[in-house]
């Protein structure tokens, strides 16, 4: 199998990790934490393919569904904390100290 594909799931999490760390608005940072977890998902198939085993496919059929669970709830709580502080921005929210 081609390494290329390595090289793809450790360029999608670097940019996702990435992302995470340097972006300021939620919902680009959720975008980022999916795409790590797609880099993450891409890497357990290739193991899989590579050892023969099916069982990781089907952790990766589960971790999809984590993920769309994980995006609607994500979003859910943006949009409450954007209602209630007129703002997505990492800087202008203050949670802690209210």
């Amino acid at each position: 199998m081609s390494s290329i594909y390595y090289y793809l799931a450790g360029f999608l999490f670097t940019l996702g990790l990435l992302g995470t760390i340097f972006k300021k608005d939620l919902i680009s940072i959720l975008l980022c934490l999916e795409l790590m977890m797609g880099g993450v998902s891409l890497l357990i198939i290739l193991f899989s393919r590579s050892t023969g085993l099916l069982d990781a496919q089907l952790l990766v059929f589960f971790m999809i569904i984590v993920s769309a669970c994980e995006v609607a709830i994500g979003l859910s709580l943006i949009i409450a904390l954007h209602r209630k502080k007129q703002t997505i921005y990492t800087d202008d929210i203050k949670i802690i100290t209210e």
